[in-house]
């Protein structure tokens, strides 16, 4: 079962890197959405966690798991390298631009990055 860690103020759904693989919409209801209602307001999900199709945006898929989680007003954070992925994808590497710049889905390298990006007052956003 997933940790809910506190960082920063914020709780954070942290999964596990052997847990039951994302390769569908139904997946990230049952095993990322389901188990942060117990009280998460942030995802982290490994990256070996979802299946390549997630990281291919020309099956939908990531476009259906995200729309999910912001219908569920869940923030998604991805933690490990998707450097493959980015390197065989045109269209990836400007969704983790656009997705990094905002505060409901980060791509990040890992979960120090996490919380560095959480910030001082929990929402993604430098102080000040």
């Amino acid at each position: 079962m997933p940790d809910i860690v506190e960082h920063r103020g914020v709780p954070v759904l942290v999964c596990e890197n052997d847990g039951a693989a994302i390769a569908g919409v139904q997946d990230a209801m049952d095993h990322l959405i389901g188990a942060a209602f117990s009280g998460a307001e942030v995802v982290a999900v490994p990256s070996t966690r979802l299946d390549d199709r997630f990281f291919d945006l020309s099956t939908g898929l990531a476009g259906a798991i995200l729309q999910k989680f912001a219908n569920y007003r869940l923030r998604l954070v991805v933690v490990g390298d998707i450097g493959r992925h980015l390197a065989a994808s045109s269209a990836l590497p400007d969704l983790v631009r656009e997705a990094n710049r905002g505060r409901d889905v980060w791509f990040v390298p890992d979960m120090d990055a996490l919380v560095a990006r959480l910030g001082p007052d929990g929402t993604g956003r430098a102080a000040g």
